[in-house]
């Protein structure tokens, strides 16, 4: 249960870190997409380790093979398979723990709900798995393109280092010119430095990633419990190491008086605009054709480089030893991930969109 996101346009996962291969099943994409093979290698290669010396060195090409739904490079509307295979496992690394549970990791509860666990870098629960989605992404991002949709985002904080400026105020393109993915350039080598230091600390740091959603139509989003910002929060928070999830003006709205935080709207052009946009893009759950934009805070990745307190299966005191490839920071890596599950999330409403008036029926 739970390996399926999205109802009319659906994605469901499979594959563990240390297996043969990782893989999605895309459904419900509409027939006729020129799929672009190129574009969606290109998102794996945004996301695969081994990047840069701030991530893991765990070498994985991330190559994908379809093995079905795409005919005369064109979708058919049938389910789309993808696999990518597994090529740099290291299992040794992880016999030490085969019986320990390792602290903030997903080992006791698996544990505890199964009776069985894969060690072998966690298996289902390992980030590994966010390659599927973010396979399954790339076909949603060029379903959206064809509706002019872009999804853009960015490392605007690691650690207490924090990008003030809006995103209104950067040119988001330059995210992709350095290996930390902050559009400020200069910002960025405080970030890389940082995150350098605490890899040489053989510690780790987490971070916000920001994403903006750019054209998306008014009219998205279903009341009450299916509300955009709800389906935009579950898709985020069921990426692993996030701990939270703001859109809009988000907790720092708090601070502002109604007066203040109400986007008064006007009429530009003929269109229905708002002159500020503090709602992000989301009003009554559902898109109103401004800009959505959130932000998605990771904790800084469990695997540390350093002697930590746990027990093991028996319930008898050990010591945990960090061993193995792992990223001292995931915020640089997760920024395709969370494009992916934004994509995910509108693909899915824009279809549903059409069932909900009459005439497009």
């Amino acid at each position: 249960m739970g390996n399926s996101f999205g109802r009319l346009f659906r994605i469901t996962t499979f594959g563990e870190s240390h297996g043969k291969a990782l893989g999605a099943i895309v459904e419900g994409c509409p027939a006729g997409l020129e799929l672009d093979e190129e574009k969606i290698r290109l998102e794996m290669q945004r996301r695969k380790p081994g990047q840069s010396k701030i991530t893991t060195q765990r070498k994985e090409e991330d190559e994908i093979e379809i093995l079905s739904g795409i005919f005369e490079g064109k979708t058919t509307g049938t389910p789309i398979g993808i696999v990518i295979q597994n090529a740099d496992q290291k299992s040794k690394d992880y016999t030490h723990i085969a019986d320990k549970f390792r602290p903030s990791h997903a080992d006791y509860t698996y544990f505890e709900k199964y009776g069985i666990r894969d060690y072998r870098g966690g298996g289902r629960s390992s980030a590994r798995e966010t390659a599927a989605r973010v396979a399954g992404g790339a076909i949603a991002k060029q379903f959206l393109a064809t509706k002019g949709i872009n999804i853009q985002a960015y490392v605007s904080q690691v650690g207490d280092l924090t990008l003030e400026k809006s995103y209104t105020e950067l040119n988001l393109d330059l995210a992709e010119e350095n290996i930390v993915r902050c559009p400020d350039p200069e910002f960025a080598e405080q970030m890389i430095a940082l995150i350098d230091s605490v890899r040489l600390e053989r510690d780790t740091i987490g971070g916000v990633v920001s994403c903006v959603i750019k054209n998306c139509p008014p009219g998205l989003g279903e009341p009450v419990f299916d509300r955009l910002h709800a389906e935009l929060g579950k898709a985020m928070l069921s990426i692993n190491a996030v701990k939270g999830f703001e859109y809009g003006s988000g907790f720092e709205g708090v601070k502002m008086r109604g007066s203040q935080h109400n986007d008064a709207i006007v009429n530009k052009g003929g269109k229905i605009k708002t002159l500020t946009n503090h709602s992000g893009g989301i009003q009554g759950g559902i898109s109103n054709g401004e800009d959505i934009y959130f932000r998605v805070a990771f904790k800084p990745v469990a695997t540390i480089m350093q002697d930590q307190e746990s027990v093991n299966e028996a319930g008898e005191a050990v010591t945990v030893s960090g061993k193995g490839r792992h990223d001292p920071c995931v915020v640089p890596r997760a920024v395709p991930i969370v494009e992916a599950m934004a994509a995910l999330v509108i693909a899915d409403f824009l279809l549903i969109s059409k069932t909900n008036k009459l005439e497009d029926i």
